[in-house]
């Protein structure tokens, strides 16, 4: 039997910041941290790129 698919979040209060894994299933939905009780809101789709990566063709200057 396969194990459903976890997304691993950390929760946005600056007091708590604990990791939760949350199933894929929760996409879109809002969940709330065990820890502390603040309410997430979960995107409904895995980011396209990670953050700070350049876009696709993006011109980088020539180093020399």
């Amino acid at each position: 039997m396969s194990e459903p698919k976890m997304a691993r979040i950390m929760c946005p209060n600056l007091t708590c910041r604990k990791v939760l894994s949350i199933p894929e299933t929760a996409r879109g939905k809002t969940v709330r941290c065990k820890s502390c009780g603040t309410s997430i809101r979960i995107p409904s789709s895995k980011p396209t790129k990670p953050a700070g990566q350049p876009e696709q063709g993006a011109q980088t200057p020539p180093s020399n």
